[in-house]
């Protein structure tokens, strides 16, 4: 699934920051299966001078000020946090705290149920524009950049145009293209969500226990091809679930149950995936990225446990700098996670830059990990001046500088 095939080693030029003897520099980590939300937005277009329309909170969930679940907004600003964590410290037992994956999947599952309550072709070409043109200038200038390291893209460059496959690159710049699995992933689900919504109103419970099967026949019964077929079967099986809970979640389903029912079912998905990760370890870790049959079960129960039991997050809207960087994520979701792992790569060099002034060598933790990320989040930062408003672009708004 999203684990293996998606760990690239460092570029060459990519070297460990310069440290003292005895002591071991900082490394951005390989990319694992983590990632990016939906803006929770109106396709309508935003017109200058006109207050930007806010989507309808789910069917019985909590109230929220202005229109917004601002719970929904919070999940997806931890999980774009999450990841960046992850990808710094690479510890594994972060995919058990919280799986941001199929929190994500699930939250864009819910959002396009929403939406197709509209023309399904409007809505697809919405989403589409809203996930290629910022993965077009995220390509654009990591194509150039690797083709000036010496890599000529051939005829499946047409991958960076429209990425139903994983689109290619050299090991320069893996650990920056490898995160566009999620696109890909996306992407299907996008396509897929006429039929898949269609068949999941029929018979909710039955299509959504039915989704777990190719999953489990993937990793127990049949291997998967190698290649870009396996891994986009692969990703879709794991986050399936996901989707599907999403729609449930816009549906009202999840609160027709007793409380008691969903926990004990929540925690079944749960204890068996956690069983499974543990007991098939792959290089010694039980990171669920690796695993994909104990991340879609984990996973499952999670996100189950997540959107049946809401919090009300009004309380968001009281604490305007808290509410604002919620909102600031949510607006510019694509943009951090797409130049998150650029940001890590960059931090290298920066760091070795920093080890030759006196000053920062002694006084700066350089050789920290907790420093890396610390300066990764200043440069995702830049990255969000920089390219951010592209979003607001594919979304028809005003470009704005901030959300």
């Amino acid at each position: 699934m999203a684990g293996a095939h998606r760990r690239g080693a460092l570029p060459p030029e990519t070297v460990r920051p310069k440290a003292p003897p005895g002591v071991e520099a900082v490394r951005p980590k390989a990319p694992g299966a983590e990632a990016v939300r939906e803006e929770p937005v109106r396709e309508e277009p935003v017109r200058e001078g006109h207050a930007a329309p806010v989507p309808l909170p789910p069917p019985d969930g909590p109230a929220t000020s202005g229109g917004r679940d601002r719970y929904v907004d919070a999940l997806r600003a931890f999980a774009l946090v999450r990841v960046v964590t992850y990808h710094t410290f690479e510890w594994p037992w972060l995919g058990l705290v919280f799986p941001s994956m199929g929190v994500m999947f699930a939250l864009a599952g819910s959002l396009m149920a929403r939406s197709l309550e509209r023309p399904a072709g409007k809505v697809i070409r919405s989403r589409l524009r809203r996930l290629l043109v910022p993965m077009w200038v995220f390509g654009a200038v990591l194509v150039v950049a690797m083709a000036k390291h010496g890599w000529l893209p051939g005829a499946d460059a047409v991958y960076w145009v429209l990425p139903v496959g994983d689109p290619p690159g050299d090991a320069w710049g893996e650990q920056a293209w490898a995160v566009l699995w999620y696109l890909r992933t996306y992407l299907w689900f996008v396509l897929l969500s006429p039929l898949l919504l269609g068949l999941f109103r029929r018979a909710p419970l039955a299509v959504l226990l039915l989704s777990l099967v190719p999953v489990v026949v993937f990793e127990t019964l049949w291997t998967l091809p190698d290649g870009r077929l396996g891994a986009a079967l692969s990703d879709l099986s794991v986050f399936l679930f996901c989707w599907l809970l999403g729609f449930a979640h816009r549906d009202g389903l999840l609160d027709r149950p007793r409380p008691g029912r969903v926990v004990a079912a929540a925690l079944v998905l749960m204890a068996v995936g956690g069983w499974w990760a543990f007991h098939h370890q792959v290089d010694g870790t039980y990171d669920l990225d690796d695993i994909p049959l104990a991340q879609a079960l984990w996973s499952a129960g999670f996100v189950l446990l997540l959107l049946r039991f809401r919090p009300d997050f009004g309380w968001l809207a009281r604490r305007p700098v808290a509410d604002r960087v919620v909102r600031i994520f949510n607006a510019r979701a694509v943009t951090v996670y797409l130049w998150h792992e650029v940001a890590l790569m960059v931090s290298v060099p920066l760091i070795d830059v920093m080890w030759n002034i006196p000053a920062f060598e002694r006084d700066l933790p350089l050789d920290s990990a907790w420093f890396q990320f610390g300066i990764a989040w200043v440069l995702i930062a830049a990255a969000v001046a920089l390219f951010g408003w592209v979003e607001d672009v594919a979304a028809e708004r005003r470009p704005r500088l901030l959300p």
